[in-house]
């Protein structure tokens, strides 16, 4: 079967001046094309209505579009223009425009080159170099260039031009993989998985590592405790003064059994991770290096030796949106920056490229705020109806089936799995911060037709399970009332706004 084209945008192909005459035209035909609303639109349906009593959530709190996803008539509009907090549903505009830009074949290349003695491995992004794909990787350059390093081990990473990132800014959880920012040499998501292991009859719990570090020499055991099996991660209190010999000063409760837990480990040096990590697995593949591992550029006439391709771009999504991964967002993110992985990415120049998009697909200005493209932050904000024009947008596209297979079946899988007013006739990506609960994709309807929708609260009680079951109520009445409208279907209850 031939490859498909890609939609790659390369570096001067498109400059921003040029096109912005045409996307000032497409997004003047695309207000003029907006679908026109049905008559009970922006009326809470009465399921919803009754949903929000019961978890005590005012109606202005809720913002809503639904709409038939082939395009046509507006069937559900709360608040569509108001731009709100979208948490992890902003992955499904970084989605979008990833498989639109980059094309569905797209893929992340790790060359690794020769200069001298030195071996060089030249980042460019890829967001699934997990602990199994490195030792491959490593393997391969063994293969190409001698298991025998007679210099450095040099690690490029220049691939990104970012400020330095903070682990701890967002929510003072340092430890927690959710937080790790990108890295243009990401390896294993910088982090580790402890398992524990309760022994009863030696009275402690065995720790294994997923992946060794050189230089770091991690406890065997930590005694076990009674009682119940609260918050096992503090009651552990892990103390990380000395990188070289982590500690679990606390407890495990036996009642606990095997548990868990990927740290991120708080190595401050910028390819500190990496550099253990590759360390430990190329020693450990029998290989041998007599300088060190060291991050570096890339000499003027080094050698390609070998060229390691993370998956295709659909299982590269299919990672980030059914396991709402922030890192893998934000190196997908990065990847739209024009020139890339030749020219270093900025945050700036990727978000220029997205809102670009944006604006050409029926998006207006001041619809769609980016910061870093997971929706693992405060200053992104997005409409209901802009994320819904884009959804529309995207099931007329020929890479259709790689976004909706990207997205969570409701009430059966990962993040959509306690979505069950629409269960297995859903496909929707959801979000959670702070005061926000969210989901948007698609529903497939009792009429036939499937629905793009788009539904987030903006409240103090977001993520309560009675907010959660307004979402889902929201979803079974895309399913089930769509086909059937009528007095019964909706509440007097207008928008007060």
């Amino acid at each position: 079967m031939p490859a498909l084209p890609s939609n790659r945008h390369h570096a001067g192909l498109h400059p921003l001046l040029t096109v912005l005459p045409l996307l000032l035209v497409a997004t003047a035909c695309s207000a003029q094309a907006e679908p026109p609303a049905g008559p009970s639109a922006e009326t809470v349906p009465t399921s919803v209505r009754v949903a929000l009593e019961r978890a005590r959530i005012e109606p202005g709190a809720l913002s809503a579009w639904v709409a038939p996803a082939e395009g046509g008539e507006v069937r559900l509009a709360l608040r569509p223009a108001e731009a709100v907090a979208p948490a992890s549903v902003m992955k499904l505009v970084t989605a979008i425009a990833a498989l639109e830009r980059l094309g569905p074949v797209h893929a992340w290349r790790t060359p690794v080159l020769a200069a001298g003695p030195d071996r060089i491995l030249r980042g460019s992004g890829d967001p699934r170099l997990t602990a199994e794909r490195l030792a491959l990787l490593l393997r391969q350059a063994m293969d190409a260039g001698g298991a025998t390093i007679d210099g450095d081990l040099i690690l490029d990473r220049s691939a990104y031009a970012l400020p330095a990132h903070d682990p701890a800014a967002f929510d003072g959880q340092p430890l927690r993989p959710y937080n790790v920012g990108p890295d243009a040499l990401m390896v294993a998501h910088r982090s580790v998985v402890l398992t524990l292991r309760p022994d009863p009859a030696r009275g402690v719990a065995r720790i294994a590592v997923d992946l060794p570090l050189a230089g770091v020499q991690w406890p065997e055991t930590v005694p076990l405790t009674g009682g119940e099996c609260q918050d096992w991660r503090t009651q552990l209190a892990p103390d990380f003064t000395d990188l070289s010999r982590p500690r679990l000063t606390g407890r495990l409760a036996a009642a606990c059994g095997e548990r868990s837990w990927p740290i991120a480990f708080p190595e401050p040096a910028p390819a500190g991770f990496a550099a253990r990590a590759i360390e430990a697995q190329w020693l450990a593949l029998g290989g041998r290096i007599q300088g060190r591992v060291r991050e570096g550029l890339t000499p003027a006439g080094a050698s390609v030796l070998t060229e390691w391709s993370s998956p295709a771009l659909p299982e590269v999504l299919r990672d980030m949106n059914k396991h709402s991964n922030n890192m893998i967002a934000q190196q997908v993110l990065l990847a739209l920056a024009p020139g890339q992985p030749a020219q270093p990415a900025t945050f700036e120049a990727a978000r220029a490229e997205v809102q670009a998009l944006a604006l050409a697909r029926g998006c207006r200005e001041g619809e769609l705020v980016i910061d870093n493209g997971s929706g693992l932050s405060r200053q992104e904000r997005l409409t209901p109806r802009c994320l819904g024009r884009l959804l529309q947008w995207a099931w007329r596209q020929p890479w259709m089936p790689e976004l909706l297979a990207s997205l969570p079946v409701a009430g059966i899988e990962t993040t959509a799995r306690r979505l069950v007013g629409a269960s297995g006739r859903a496909h929707l990506k959801t979000g959670s911060l702070d005061g926000v609960a969210a989901l948007a994709g698609y529903v497939h309807g009792d009429d036939g037709r499937r629905h793009a929708l788009v539904a987030i609260l903006n409240h103090p009680k977001a993520g309560s399970a009675q907010a959660r079951a307004v979402l889902d109520e929201v979803v079974r009445w895309a399913a089930d009332d769509l086909a059937r409208p009528g007095p019964a279907a909706f509440s007097a209850l207008k928008d007060s706004q």
